[in-house]
């Protein structure tokens, strides 16, 4: 489990496709304090750690998880949001994000609004129905409130701070982002289904 709250921007330094997908990512986190088979939160992506050096982490990504999120874009040297996993204790300051990836979403406009930025989003059809003003949603792991809302594209408002300590500060129309939907929305539209 995490929070949506990035804690780092790791960047990709190897990858290579041998069966699976093996990335190598470089991070600031003191990586003597994680454990082979921990859970870190990589663009949203919950990945399992299965190697280590003084600045690095392996995940192995399996063709599945590629085939559902934007990892087939990744290339050496992107930059990307990382999360450790929550610990007994911490800070929820974001929302309860699983690092599940229920789907892409793809950029459709970038607007400076003062020093914030409005990004509007197009949601997968089935997927935008989970989509509400003041929601939360997760995109490349970032714990997000939802502005508005218009058939399947919503907004969202990134703050300076936001864009200085995640990927959000080099985003592009065209982009294609990893959404995970809020927990509860997912649970109070299957309950309206069953009644």
């Amino acid at each position: 489990m995490f929070t949506g709250i990035v804690t780092d921007m790791g960047t990709v330094t190897e990858l290579e496709q041998k069966g699976d997908l093996r990335a190598r990512i470089k991070t600031a986190y003191d990586t003597s304090g994680i454990d082979i088979g921990a859970s870190i939160a990589s663009d949203g992506v919950c990945l399992t750690v299965i190697a280590l050096g003084d600045d690095w982490y392996d995940v192995q990504i399996s063709a599945e998880t590629v085939s559902k999120t934007n990892l087939d874009t990744w290339t050496v040297g992107k930059r990307v949001n990382l999360e450790r996993a929550l610990k007994v204790g911490d800070e929820l300051g974001g929302h309860i994000v699983s690092g599940h990836v229920d789907g892409v979403a793809e950029v459709v406009a970038v607007e400076d609004e003062g020093d914030s930025t409005r990004v509007t989003l197009r949601a997968p059809k089935d997927l935008a129905r989970f989509i509400a003003p003041k929601g939360s949603v997760a995109l490349n792991g970032t714990s997000l409130t939802v502005n508005d809302v218009k058939d399947c594209d919503f907004g969202i408002n990134f703050i300076p701070h936001t864009k200085e300590v995640t990927t959000w500060g080099d985003v592009r129309v065209g982009d294609r982002v990893n959404l995970e939907i809020d927990t509860l929305a997912r649970y109070v539209a299957r309950l309206a289904e069953m009644s």
